[in-house]
């Protein structure tokens, strides 16, 4: 697990950010030392990770009620103000002012999301500012465990997540969905969805293993990885829930299955 950078995960409530939810991954640590992935190019954030090229533009699974173009919205290159003001002006959202990096917001959400699964994550393209503190642990040699004073640095995020209004962010996100879209077919998924994409990652999350006891460190070099291969082998966004603890995954995991409900019921309403 290369714990470096603590990355972001879920936004969580995450999403807050929309995704935030979504973001989870999002909430990214400073501490601890990782390797630093390729830059990618600056005009539009693409992933670490090329997709895959699709031979045919797939079936949509999840649309977005009302989905009918960026009719009132500003360009995507233009969106940071008015997403951020609508952002924080969630119920129980207030506090993601002080979290928000306030650049490229939608297309940070929507890279954090997408490599949430994958092997590598855009650390310098998160959506949120990383977290104070340390990253510590307890013991040495093959006795080395994640000190669970850690968890204790997720509190500004998980106060977020706990208090923030899932169906008006569910609404919001709808509003500004066509922009999510744009930012997806700029990371070179032209015939795929956002919306399908982001509930994937909801259920990838979900299934994110529960750790009972300590959590086992090895560190080979600088970065410290995770002592049981299983735990080892998972995505950054299934580390990083294990890595923020059992209570706050736990009620990461709630929240995320609220949204999930939330978006499959398409509570559409005014934005």
């Amino acid at each position: 697990m290369a714990m470096g950078s603590d990355r972001p995960i879920i936004w969580g409530a995450a999403a807050v950010v929309v995704a935030g939810v979504i973001g989870l991954y999002l909430y990214a640590h400073r501490g601890v030392p990782q390797p630093v992935p390729a830059p990618a190019p600056a005009s539009h954030g693409a992933p670490q990770v090329a997709p895959p090229a699709a031979a045919s533009a797939p079936l949509v699974e999840h649309p977005v009620p009302g989905d009918s173009g960026p009719a009132g919205l500003p360009a995507l290159d233009q969106s940071d103000t008015l997403f951020h003001d609508a952002l924080t002006g969630l119920p129980g959202a207030e506090a993601v002012e002080k979290l928000l990096v306030p650049e490229n917001i939608i297309r940070h959400i929507v890279v954090t999301v997408d490599n949430l699964a994958r092997k590598r994550v855009a650390v310098e393209q998160r959506p949120v500012r990383a977290t104070s503190g340390r990253f510590e642990t307890l013991g040495s040699g093959d006795q080395l465990a994640l000190d669970p004073q850690n968890y204790v640095r997720y509190r500004p995020f998980m106060e977020v997540v706990r208090a923030v209004d899932m169906r008006h962010l569910v609404q919001l996100y709808y509003h500004f969905y066509p922009l999510f879209q744009s930012a997806f077919d700029d990371l070179g998924y032209q015939d795929a969805y956002f919306n399908d994409r982001l509930i994937a990652i909801i259920d990838h999350l979900l299934a994110t293993p529960e750790v009972t006891g300590p959590v086992m460190l090895v560190q080979p070099n600088v970065m410290y990885r995770y002592a049981d291969p299983a735990l080892e082998a998972l995505s950054p966004g299934q580390k990083t829930l294990i890595r923020m603890g059992p209570a706050n995954e736990a009620l990461i995991k709630a929240r995320l299955r609220e949204l999930k409900t939330q978006l499959l019921a398409h509570p559409r309403g005014p934005a």
